[in-house]
């Protein structure tokens, strides 16, 4: 039996691993899109095409995350990485430390969205108080 991947559900994942809320991911789709909106949105397991683009160039994850997600397969893939020589060993008198470095795939990539979304609220921002600048030298001009 093939398993369906419930895309509202994986809006939902990617919006909390960027720390961002129902009401902001909605006031960046648009003035039509509230909190409750975004909530009905993350409980229908298929998501239109034109909107779910949306969403992800909103999220900045690539459509194919949101399509392909499986939580399932993710927690496998972690569980398979984390074994025996995954902890550090202990040091005995003799003995030297062997560390190996493992982390989280996801939580690394999903941190790096975060920074770069807040680098580009900051440019956006910059750019905002440009514009505000030269409206009203304009009409200091006019």
């Amino acid at each position: 039996m093939e398993k369906t991947i419930h895309q509202g559900r994986n809006v939902k994942r990617f919006r909390e691993m960027l720390g961002i809320k129902q009401e902001a991911l909605a006031a960046d789709l648009g003035d039509d899109w509230n909190q409750r909106k975004i909530s009905l949105l993350e409980q229908k397991e298929v998501i239109e095409e034109p909107l779910l683009l949306q969403i992800a160039d909103v999220l900045k994850v690539p459509v194919e995350a949101i399509k392909n997600f499986d939580e399932e397969q993710a927690v496998n893939i972690i569980a398979n990485t984390f074994h025996d020589s995954a902890v550090a060993n202990t040091f005995t008198e003799n003995s030297q430390a062997n560390f190996h470095c493992t982390f989280n795939p996801i939580d690394k990539w999903a941190e790096e969205i975060a920074e770069n979304r807040k680098l580009y609220e900051r440019l956006l921002q910059a750019e905002k108080e440009k514009m505000e600048l030269l409206k009203k030298l304009l009409e200091k001009v006019k």
